[in-house]
C-alpha cells in the first residue's frame, strides 16, 4: 500500500494541472474571440447591407452571393482587396455567362454540371487568372447549372457579386480595422521569438547540447515566416491609412512600425549565422569562452524587453543603454586565441546590438556610433 504513496500524490496533482489548462484554453479562445470581434462584426453588417441592397432595392428575390462576395472580399488583406474582388467579379460573369449559354441549349444535368465546371475554370486559366478567379468562375458556373437553371435570370448574380464586392471595400475603407495593433503585435512577436533563440543558444552552449542547438538554429530559420508576416501586415496598414480618410492620422506609427522591418531582417540573418555558428563550435566540440556565452545570454535579456515594450505599444528607448553595454563588452571580451566560431559569434552579437538599437529609434549612423571598435575584429566586420 505503501508504494501507491507516490502514485496517489501524482493523481492528486492531476486535477489542478487540469483545471489551469482549461482555464488558459478558455482565456485563449476569449482573446481570439475579442481579437477578432470587429472583424466578425464587419462581415455580419456589410453581408447584411449586401443582401437588402440587392432584394430590395435591384429587386433580385434570391441574391445570396451579394452577402458572399461582401465576407470573401472582406477576408482578403486589404492591400490586395480590389484586385482581389476584381478576380471575383470577373470569375463570376465568367461563370454565369458558360453556365447560361449551357443552361439555354442543353439543360441542367449530370453531364454538364462537369463541362460547365471545366469550360469556365479553363477559360479563366487562358485568360491569366490567379487560382481564386478560377475557382470562382467554376463556383459560379455550377451554381447556375444546379440552382438557377432559367436562361437569363443566372445574370443577375453577376450584379449581386458587385453589390459584395463594393459593400465590403466601402465598410473596409471607411471603418477598417485597426492598422496599427496587428503590426505592432507581430512585431513584438518576432523580437520575441529572436530572444527565445538567443536564450536557447546561451542554454545549448553552455551544456554543449547539440540536440538543442539544432533545434534552435531550424527556429531560427523558421522565423522568416514571422517576419513575412510582419510584412505583409505593415502593408495592410499603410494601405488601409492612405485609403481610408478616417485614419489618415494613424500614418507616422503605421510607417513607424514599417521602419522596423529593415533592421529586423538583419537582426534575423546576423541570429542565423550566430545559432549556426555556435552548432558547429558544439558539434566540432570547440571551446567558447564563457564571456562570450554571456554576450549571447545578456542580448536575450535586452531583446526580451525589446519585445515587451513593443507589446505595450511604447518605444523601447530603455533598452538603449543596455545594448550599449553589450557592444562594449563585445569590444573588451575578445580571447587572446578565439576559434573561428567564437569570434563569428562574437561579430554577430556586435552586429545584431546594432540591428536592435535601430529598433529603439535611432538611426544607423546613430546606432552604429554607439558600438565602439574591436580590435580582434577586422574592417570587414559584419556590423557594418
Amino acid at each position: 500500500m505503501r508504494a501507491l504513496g507516490p502514485w496517489r500524490g501524482h493523481g492528486a496533482g492531476l486535477g489542478p494541472r487540469a483545471a489551469r489548462r482549461s482555464r488558459d484554453s478558455a482565456r485563449e479562445r476569449v482573446d481570439r474571440l475579442r481579437q477578432r470581434g470587429f472583424f466578425i462584426v464587419q462581415c455580419g453588417l456589410a453581408a447584411a447591407l449586401a443582401w437588402w441592397i440587392a432584394r430590395d432595392l435591384l429587386g433580385h428575390p434570391q441574391p445570396f452571393f451579394a452577402p458572399v462576395a461582401a465576407i470573401i472580399a472582406l477576408g482578403l488583406s486589404f492591400g490586395q482587396r480590389l484586385r482581389r474582388v476584381t478576380e471575383v467579379v470577373i470569375g463570376v460573369a465568367i461563370g454565369v455567362f458558360i453556365g447560361d449559354v449551357f443552361v439555354h441549349f442543353f439543360g441542367a444535368g449530370v453531364w454538364q454540371v462537369a463541362v460547365v465546371a471545366m469550360a469556365s475554370m479553363s477559360l479563366a486559366a487562358l485568360l491569366g487568372a490567379g487560382i481564386l478567379l478560377v475557382t470562382q468562375a467554376g463556383v459560379q458556373a455550377v451554381i447556375i447549372t444546379t440552382l438557377v437553371a432559367q436562361p437569363g435570370v443566372a445574370l443577375g448574380r453577376w450584379l449581386d457579386a458587385v453589390v459584395g464586392g463594393v459593400i465590403a471595400l466601402l465598410a473596409a475603407t471607411i471603418v477598417p480595422a485597426s492598422p496599427l495593433r496587428k503590426p505592432r503585435a507581430q512585431a513584438a512577436s518576432v523580437v520575441a521569438d529572436i530572444a527565445a533563440v538567443l536564450h536557447d543558444t546561451a542554454r545549448a552552449l553552455r551544456q554543449r547540447d547539440d540536440v538543442l542547438a539544432r533545434t534552435t538554429l531550424q527556429r531560427a530559420r523558421d522565423s522568416e515566416h514571422g517576419l513575412d508576416q510582419l510584412r505583409s501586415l505593415s502593408d495592410e496598414g499603410i494601405a488601409v491609412v492612405r485609403l481610408s480618410p478616417f485614419r489618415r492620422r494613424h500614418l507616422p506609427g503605421v510607417q513607424a512600425i514599417a521602419d522596423l522591418l529593415e533592421p529586423l531582417d538583419r537582426a534575423i540573418r546576423n541570429i542565423r549565422v550566430l545559432v549556426r555558428r555556435a552548432s558547429v563550435a558544439i558539434w566540432n566540440d570547440e571551446p567558447v569562452p564563457p564571456s562570450y556565452v554571456d554576450l549571447v545570454s545578456d542580448l536575450a535579456v535586452v531583446t526580451d524587453e525589446i519585445a515587451a515594450e513593443l507589446k505595450e505599444r511604447r518605444l523601447p528607448v530603455g533598452a538603449r543603454d543596455p545594448l550599449t553595454a553589450i557592444g562594449r563588452e563585445s569590444a573588451r571580451t575578445a580571447g587572446s586565441h578565439p576559434t573561428l566560431s567564437a569570434e563569428v559569434m562574437r561579430a554577430q552579437v556586435r552586429s545584431t546590438v546594432v540591428d536592435l538599437l535601430m529598433l529603439t529609434g535611432l538611426s544607423y549612423d546613430e546606432a552604429r556610433a554607439r558600438m565602439p571598435a574591436s580590435a580582434a575584429l577586422d574592417d570587414h566586420d559584419p556590423e557594418f
